[in-house]
């Protein structure tokens, strides 16, 4: 059985989730809440971390959003990475202090980042992606979402589609195969990995639609791809990504020749 990669979330994380969940409001005065960022006490992400997160800015691999130096398209996209997936957006670097709130966010099953972590999206996406447009995470097996306890884009995909109000959908798409987790693997391992992962459900009410598709963490766009070629097999007229952070990529995932993505 695969697990998450780093740690477990520790004894206490899951008695404080628990005493939370039962006592709402006064789990605060109990366990009042620590900076994801920083540790600071009283604010669940503090406003010297806020400001230290790194939008994405341009200039852009005009495909995948990778940053440039020069040119319009990244080296992988030259190559076709990308042959389902329109195109894909993230909001910020996957940089302190960011990575350390997605990693409390999601391996520490801190739920209560949700909203703070969708804002950074909803507040810089484009107008043009939104035009009829449904909202969909990226879904986890079941196995692995029972293990996790809940699945991450989903919970920013639901604040993301409140603010853009947007319609929410987390039962057009599924995840059919228990992969290995992305985090290890080189970009030709990663597309190996995600073949034919996901399964688009109920086709009739994705043909001719177009989606937004949101997940966490973006490093490759392997999985987003892979969620893409469902909707598209199933009739989707486009599909879009947006995701809360963006890896910088590093040599091991930028191809010498052509990818074979199908």
């Amino acid at each position: 059985m695969f697990s998450d990669p780093l740690h477990a979330p520790s004894w206490r994380d899951t008695i404080v989730l628990s005493l939370r969940r039962y006592l709402g409001t006064y789990a605060v005065l109990l366990f009042p809440p620590r900076c994801a960022g920083c540790g600071k006490f009283g604010t669940f992400l503090c406003a010297d971390c806020r400001a230290r997160v790194q939008p994405i800015r341009p200039p852009l691999c005009r495909r995948c959003g990778q940053p440039l130096t020069e040119g319009t398209l990244c080296h992988a996209c030259r190559r076709g990475k990308f042959t389902h997936l329109d195109k894909a957006r993230a909001a910020t670097l996957y940089a302190p202090p960011m990575r350390e709130a997605i990693h409390a966010f999601k391996y520490r099953r801190n739920i209560h980042l949700a909203p703070h972590l969708a804002r950074f999206m909803h507040v810089r996406l484009r107008a043009d992606v939104l035009t009829d447009t449904i909202v969909v995470p990226v879904p986890l097996h079941p196995q692995r979402e029972r293990m996790r306890g809940f699945n991450q884009a989903a919970l920013l995909a639901r604040h993301v589609s409140m603010a853009i109000r947007r319609p929410f959908r987390d039962d057009l798409l599924e995840r059919t195969r228990f992969t290995r987790p992305q985090v290890s693997l080189s970009l030709s391992e990663r597309i190996a990995n995600m073949r034919e992962a996901f399964r688009a459900i109920r086709p009739h009410q994705v043909q001719g639609r177009s989606f937004l598709l949101i997940d966490d963490v973006m490093t490759t766009g392997s999985t987003l791809e892979a969620c893409a070629q469902a909707l598209k097999e199933a009739g989707a007229a486009r599909v879009w990504a947006y995701v809360l952070a963006r890896a910088a990529l590093v040599d091991r995932f930028l191809p010498s020749e052509p990818l074979d993505v199908t």
